[in-house]
């Protein structure tokens, strides 16, 4: 009988044919660091573990090719990321856990994990590939075993993947500067399906939705981290947002049909550089020019050839805008970047509703926006107002 992980009844539909959800790298590190501490500090076999992910599903983990020793444990969860077709599908990912005198948990990865060699990316140069959310969650359940068996020292977690140096060969990792092996990722710890079709649905779904309860001003972000920074910085109302993907084009295309008045973007340089371009579609597969479209920007703002150079050799949009930054002209290149956005989503429109965008990034935080933004901006917080009121 096949091992039940919470995640048999969540799918999507595509192609009249289920599509299963599965649970990424960060969820896999996680549970093998949580199954593994148990068993140093209790010194009891633990064969499954229950996790709650950021997304709010419950996890019951297998946990595999169990070794304990007198000072350290080690365990595995074989990653299952559904039907979605990802290279580090079905991969061991193992936690090697000791205990240390210094108070804390201190995360690295070893064999198959990645190190950081270049700038721009989540982890400083010379970091494990282990992105933050999986860092935060591997603290947090390893603290709370600790708590559980009043255990007050510290605790080391290696994460290591046998294959990971073999199957990051064929990922974008190479070229992001990350050697060595595979990332460590999920920023909520759960992998939906990629269908389309079935995503620009449930967009238009929501959207609906929206309008008809009287959102006549969109919010939209295309990920988590525009999520994030809508409801931490700018205050705006997350629960009036709507998540887009790379989906930009099509959600355009859908506000106008509905009728919207205006819609506001909050989005990453990394995604929305790409629609300065007038690329709708901001995934990878279809187009990658933020390094092309960040300099050609850098020089309409001024930018020597030499500093148009150093940025097309970037891996992230956090570099360039720190070449940017030390070159004097990142306020240029930002209303450079921002104007051409805004004649992108005037242009995919027909100028039949108000568009805006606001654009951050993760390592520089707020970096400019459109000039109908904080039109639209107060717009939906006037919504919110007068529900508040009622």
């Amino acid at each position: 009988m096949a091992h039940k992980t919470g995640l048999e009844e969540y799918y999507i539909i595509k192609n009249n044919k289920k599509m299963r959800y599965g649970y990424t790298t960060g969820s896999s590190a996680t549970a093998a660091a949580k199954a593994a501490v148990k068993m140093l500090l209790s010194k009891e076999v633990v064969n499954t573990v229950s996790l709650m992910t950021p997304k709010g599903i419950l996890l019951n983990l297998e946990i595999l090719h169990i070794n304990i020793e007198e000072n350290q444990v080690s365990c595995a969860v074989k990653k299952d990321g559904g039907d979605d077709p990802d290279m580090t599908n079905g991969l061991e990912i193992f936690a090697l856990v000791k205990k240390t005198k210094q108070a804390g948990v201190f995360i690295d990865g070893g064999e198959g994990v990645g190190r950081i060699t270049k700038n721009g990316l989540e982890q400083p140069i010379g970091n494990a590939a282990i992105n933050q959310v999986p860092r935060r969650m591997i603290t947090k359940e390893v603290e709370e075993i600790c708590s559980q068996y009043e255990y007050e020292g510290g605790i080391s977690v290696l994460i290591f993947v046998p294959k990971g140096e073999e199957i990051a060969k064929k990922t974008f990792n190479p070229k992001l500067g990350i050697v060595g092996g595979i990332s460590i990722l999920g920023t909520s710890g759960i992998v939906e399906p990629m269908s389309e079709a079935a995503l620009i649905r449930s967009i238009g779904v929501e959207m609906r939705q929206r309008i008809a309860n009287g959102s006549e001003y969109l919010l939209v972000t295309p990920g988590n981290y525009g999520s994030s920074y809508l409801k931490e910085e700018l205050k705006l109302p997350l629960a009036e947002s709507l998540k887009c993907s790379n989906y930009v084009g099509e959600t355009v295309d859908m506000a106008v049909d509905m009728g919207a008045k205006g819609i506001l973007f909050v989005a990453h340089l990394g995604k929305f550089v790409k629609v300065a371009g007038g690329i709708m579609n901001t995934h990878s597969r279809s187009a990658n020019a933020r390094a092309e479209l960040m300099a050609a920007n850098a020089i309409r703002a001024g930018a020597s050839l030499e500093t148009a150079k150093q940025i097309l050799d970037t891996v992230t949009t956090d570099e360039a805008v720190q070449i940017a930054k030390e070159a004097g002209i990142l306020k240029g290149l930002m209303q450079e970047i921002t104007g051409r956005i805004e004649e992108s989503l005037n242009h995919r429109s027909y100028g039949r509703l108000v568009c805006g965008a606001v654009i951050f990034s993760n390592e520089h935080g707020y970096l400019g926006q459109t000039e109908h933004a904080d039109m639209l901006m107060r717009e939906i917080r006037k919504k919110t107002q007068k529900e508040e009121k009622k």
